[in-house]
């Protein structure tokens, strides 16, 4: 079954809110057949990226001939690059590329900003980056944003992307950064930015939210960009000091297991986010690395 067609089934359901309740080195190998999680560190963005994705196999092991793919990445904030509040642009144009190239008849990216979106796409050099890559850069408005029944524990409807939840395939590649309200914003925090509405919302509880916005969009693929991560005054930084250059991207089928080793790039335990917790009571994944097949390389 096609993407499109189970997110139109589960939306026609029912839909209006309604809530309910440092270097790289070599490790032991672990046992086959646990989620692998590849893990590359160089000085080259794009280089690291396509060296993760090798590793899990190659694109083409997760998109197919004429798929339309959705890549979402931060594009929250009116920020440079050096800022480490969106996602590195060589990171997303290596994506597009590795898309196109693995027979995708369409190569989206997208995000519903916090700041003016044109800034935001403009200045973070995300829009060039995909320009030069041949992919397609929308907007977010009122046309692409339909209020769908998420059936998440607390969410249970939200205006949410059309063009996100139609896609063919899902790469998610969020930016590794410190976050003043849940100390950390890594991978399934990213889905807040494929939907729309009274966003602020979700912070009543947040964990729970993100939570229910990860069990909804299910990505193929989550790639989190760890080359230079913002380290304090999160979400959106504003001085380079608050900046640390970590030169890793962490890719894998696994959001929680990414999630989980992008905190440990703060010196933060996967047991202190509460929402990695729940997100393995959901079935979403593991936050104990010690129990997934985690490869490390520097190129």
């Amino acid at each position: 079954m096609k993407r499109r067609d189970f997110i139109r089934d589960v939306a026609a359901a029912g839909l209006a809110l309604r809530f309910g309740q440092g270097p790289l080195a070599g490790q032991t190998p672990a046992p086959a057949g646990l989620p692998l999680l590849a893990a590359v560190e160089g000085e080259s963005p794009a280089a690291i990226t396509r060296e993760a994705i090798a590793m899990l196999g190659g694109m083409k092991k997760f998109i197919g001939r004429g798929d339309k793919v959705v890549i979402k990445p931060n594009i929250g904030w009116d920020r440079t690059p050096e800022m480490a509040a969106c996602t590195n642009p060589e990171v997303v144009k290596a994506l597009v590329e590795l898309v196109l190239d693995a027979g995708a008849k369409k190569a989206v990216v997208i995000d519903n900003t916090t700041n003016q979106a044109k800034r935001c796409y403009v200045r973070s050099g995300i829009q060039e980056a995909v320009k030069q890559a041949g992919g397609d850069m929308l907007f977010v408005d009122d046309y692409r944003v339909k209020k769908t029944a998420l059936k998440g524990v607390w969410i249970k409807e939200w205006e949410v992307v059309l063009d996100v939840v139609e896609a063919d395939k899902l790469i998610n590649v969020p930016i590794a950064k410190h976050h003043s309200l849940c100390r950390l914003t890594l991978g399934m925090k990213n889905w807040l930015g494929a939907t729309g509405g009274a966003r602020n919302q979700f912070h009543q509880e947040l964990d729970k939210a993100v939570v229910d916005l990860a069990a909804f969009f299910k990505p193929q693929l989550t790639v989190l960009d760890a080359y230079r991560i913002l380290v304090r005054n999160g979400p959106q930084g504003g001085r380079v000091s608050d900046t640390e250059l970590v030169k890793t991207v962490v890719a894998g089928t696994d959001p929680v297991a990414v999630d989980a080793m992008g905190a440990t790039f703060f010196k933060v335990t996967p047991r202190e986010l509460p929402y990695l917790g729940f997100a393995r009571e959901r079935g979403l994944g593991e936050f104990e690395l010690e129990k997934v097949r985690l490869e490390k390389k520097k190129i």
